[in-house]
């Protein structure tokens, strides 16, 4: 069978909240589906399949599949149930891209959500780690994020003031975006300010517990362009995803990132990313990363991440802008933040973004962070792939 060319013809997501007392799982999802259908201009009659996922283990329930088929419209359709750490999001992507892609299914609905305001994330995340050599050790996702941090401090020399940029810059972004969860300004003062979690980590440096869900509907290239005008092509995806020991982390670099996106590089002929891609939505959860992950896609030599950073080259109307959308750090409901990243992604690819549009945008890149060190790369463009 042909592989087929896929594209992204809807996306919906919810107005992201630390609390949505006000709904529950079903409804959250159920109003990005009915947002993405919508925005597609279709029905839920017109999917032919769901994705769906969630860290279901955060909240301390099974079987999502199964009791949220009245949000999600999968009544008596095939429901495929994804989850994968923090990368949910972006491996729902990945799947959805891989069901339409093999000629399984013409329309997917594509579902990533969270109620992290009825979940206890930190004690979930370290039952995941070994029993002997890590979960003794591992205080949650700050103490592996903090130790990557020292590592690349004491390698090249980046200080506290150099990551709180990061934060200052995707903080502001956010005022941009209605969805994301913190909308206001901080300082790099803010940020130095803030308490400290796990050396060198400041609250203002890490994301926020976020209630959300986030839909994305996926066509192939025999209906996209009857959908709309303007669909979002999915170019390539790659993932990463090998369990690792603590001691085996090569801290101060993500090297599955540098795999994942170089293997997409590859697939889609880019030689100079920095030069080539338009936009990144980057699945960064602390500030640091936004420094060092950069250096692992192959933007700036190693070391010089947080100078790209400081001279604004990855603002809003900077050499290349990352997180218009404000990213992870003003936004985090964990099963659909890989997802948004996908799909805020695809709304610039679509000329859809709004206020925080980045003016003519041929290709982005999309990522995915969690699990043990692992990263999902998308990257998206305006022209049909030719291959």
């Amino acid at each position: 069978m042909p592989k087929k060319r896929v594209a992204i013809v809807g996306t919906g997501q919810t107005y992201h909240k630390s609390h949505r007392p006000d709904v529950n799982g079903q409804e959250l999802i159920n109003e990005a589906v009915q947002r993405a259908l919508k925005d597609a201009d279709l029905t839920i009659k017109d999917i032919d399949a769901v994705v769906i996922g969630n860290m279901d283990h955060f909240e301390g329930i099974n079987y999502v599949d199964c009791w949220s088929v009245d949000g999600s419209g999968g009544t008596m359709k095939p429901v495929i149930k994804l989850t994968t750490g923090g990368t949910t999001g972006s491996t729902l992507a990945i799947g959805g891209y891989h069901l339409v892609a093999s000629g399984f299914f013409e329309r997917v609905l594509v579902i990533g959500w969270e109620k992290n305001s009825e979940s206890h994330t930190t004690g979930a995340i370290t039952t995941a780690f070994d029993p002997v050599w890590d979960r003794l050790v591992f205080a949650g996702a700050i103490s592996g994020l903090a130790a990557e941090a020292q590592a690349y401090m004491a390698k090249y020399g980046a200080t506290e003031k150099d990551a709180a940029r990061v934060s200052v810059r995707d903080r502001k972004h956010a005022c941009n975006n209605p969805h994301a969860q913190l909308r206001r300004e901080i300082t790099i003062e803010d940020v130095l300010a803030s308490p400290m979690l796990a050396d060198p980590i400041h609250l203002l440096d890490v994301c926020p517990r976020t209630d959300g869900a986030c839909a994305v509907i996926m066509a192939s290239e025999d209906c996209a362009e009857k959908i709309t005008a303007t669909p979002d092509w999915i170019w390539a995806t790659a993932n990463r995803h090998k369990y690792t020991y603590l001691g085996d982390v090569n801290w101060g670099e993500l090297d599955s990132i540098a795999e994942a996106s170089g293997e997409i590089y590859k697939k889609a002929g880019i030689r100079e990313p920095r030069k080539e891609i338009d936009v990144i939505e980057l699945y960064q959860p602390y500030s640091f990363a936004g420094i060092i992950w950069i250096e692992d896609l192959g933007l700036v030599e190693r070391g010089k991440g947080a100078e790209y950073i400081a001279s604004g080259a990855t603002d809003m109307g900077g050499e290349l802008p990352i997180n218009p959308s404000g990213g992870v750090i003003a936004c985090n409901p964990i099963g659909a933040t890989g997802l948004i990243r996908c799909a805020e992604a695809a709304l610039q690819v679509m000329g859809k973004a709004e206020a925080r549009q980045v003016p003519n945008v041929n290709f982005a890149l999309s990522t995915g962070f969690g699990g043990c060190m692992w990263s999902d790369v998308l990257l998206h463009g305006k022209k049909k792939p030719d291959y």
